[in-house]
């Protein structure tokens, strides 16, 4: 296909839209999030996350094999980056978080998700130097009141009574192993993006195999049934495969600092999910806090 006629396909118009890419995959993130809370003590967390990338990187390769075969010179001479990349992008951060929500509450866990492009702006400032933007300064910090406005109902003395236990510790941990990753992606080898995630995905699933190999022998094992077959389906297909699809495209488009304030989202979309599949009822602070979230994103994606 020609680069002419790839930009006048849906699919050429589409990868080339950093911000819905990232609006995408902060959407599928949130329904991730929900569901490994939903289903904390019926899917065991590192038995979920394996299957997920494993999963992931069959439904991949056959897609991904030409480019795979002509990027592996490429891949192979920067295989410590690669490495760094499948155990913070994949294995380390997905097992933590999952496991994380075996034991945090919501409102802990969406404070810290919240902080989410604090870490990428740290790493990226400790590894290179990358300084934000006053533009990206503003948008982190207004979408940060956003999204806090949001998860206290628009009462911010909650947050003074705010306890954090090992769940919450973990969850900061998986998102500061997030945050190396989406810092170090500016320096991935150049390849293609299926080539990239084919070779994440199965790292990944490789480092996760043998704890998910102990889980199943000390007898902590999935239940078989149509839920966990939804739970393992969706994992794999939306915030593996499409989401990081979308987030590697859109960090290559804009940079780790621009994209981090979509992070906000993450929480907002996870509110949006539990009115609607919840039936919990819309607040006049649901409203300011998604206006304000939108407008720290717009702010921080201006140059």
């Amino acid at each position: 296909m020609s680069p002419a006629s790839a930009r006048l396909s849906p699919l050429g118009w589409l990868a080339n839209q950093p911000y819905l890419l990232l609006s995408l995959t902060s959407l599928f993130w949130a329904g991730n999030i929900v569901l490994g809370r939903f289903v904390a003590g019926h899917v065991p967390p590192v038995t979920l996350s394996c299957v997920r990338w494993i999963g992931a990187m069959l439904l991949l390769l056959p897609f991904a094999w030409p480019y795979l075969r002509r990027d592996w010179p490429v891949l192979r001479a920067r295989w410590r980056l690669m490495l760094v990349l499948s155990a913070t992008g994949f294995a380390i951060n997905n097992a933590l978080a999952y496991w994380a929500l075996q034991y945090t509450e919501a409102l802990n866990a969406l404070l810290i998700q919240s902080s989410g492009p604090l870490f990428v702006a740290l790493w990226s400032l400790a590894l290179f130097g990358v300084r934000l933007t006053p533009m990206q300064g503003v948008g982190i910090t207004v979408s940060l009141i956003g999204v806090l406005t949001i998860i206290l109902r628009g009462d911010f003395a909650a947050l003074a009574q705010v306890q954090f236990n090992r769940g919450d510790l973990m969850f900061a941990a998986s998102l500061c192993a997030f945050g190396l990753y989406s810092a170090l992606m500016p320096k991935r080898p150049a390849g293609h993006p299926l080539s990239l995630i084919v070779v994440g995905t199965g790292g990944g699933a490789l480092m996760l195999l043998p704890f998910a190999a102990w889980e199943f022998a000390a007898g902590i094992r999935p239940s078989a049934d149509w839920l966990t077959a939804g739970v393992l389906a969706y994992a794999v297909i939306f915030p593996s495969v499409l989401a990081y699809i979308c987030f590697n495209r859109g960090i290559a488009l804009v940079g780790p600092n621009r994209a981090a304030p979509f992070f906000h989202l993450v929480p907002v979309f996870g509110s949006a999910m539990a009115i609607v599949f919840l039936g919990e009822k819309p607040e006049l602070f649901h409203l300011a806090g998604y206006l304000l979230v939108v407008a720290g994103v717009v702010t921080a994606a201006r140059r």
